[in-house]
């Protein structure tokens, strides 16, 4: 048992570095040419007539791509989407669970805090491209984003040390 979960890890690692260093997909590639490319997604979610293709890269990991793929099955965009600038296009009031999904993917956790009324997301990234940071994204009952709160990632500075 412990050798097939060291060599599921082990397969991972390997397929997630096989592009490494490799141009990302360009726009206009088809949606094959796309998943040949990247692999497959860790999950898709409609938007509008497009469809966004995940790439997370895990629980630890600071960096999730979005594939945006147009009604023409053809790639439209394709970001690194954990950012300050991409956080910073939330709606405080009017963004939802199922936008943040579509903006960001998902998140590294869920959590509950007393101090808010509904549930918290967790996403791990670089501030600035430097520090370890962890956003919270804060929303209602209703699933709609109350406040967005960024801080040190502690449990990534605590592996550091």
């Amino acid at each position: 048992m412990k050798n097939a979960m060291v060599l599921t890890i082990l397969a991972l690692a390997v397929s997630a570095c096989a592009h490494f260093g490799e141009p990302p997909p360009q726009p206009g590639a088809t949606l094959a040419a796309v998943k040949q490319r990247l692999g497959q997604p860790t999950n898709v979610y409609a938007d509008g007539a497009d469809t966004m293709l995940e790439y997370a890269t895990g629980p630890m990991g600071q960096y999730t791509w979005m594939a945006r793929i147009g009604a023409d099955g053809r790639l439209a965009s394709y970001e690194q989407v954990l950012t300050s600038a991409k956080f910073g296009t939330v709606k405080l009031g009017k963004d939802d669970k199922a936008s943040i999904l579509r903006t960001f993917g998902r998140p590294t956790q869920v959590t509950h805090y007393a101090s808010v009324d509904g549930d918290v997301w967790l996403y791990r990234y670089k501030e600035q491209d430097v520090w370890n940071s962890m956003m919270s994204v804060e929303f209602n009952r209703q699933g709609v984003v109350q406040a967005m709160v960024n801080g040190p990632d502690e449990e990534r500075e605590v592996r550091r040390r």
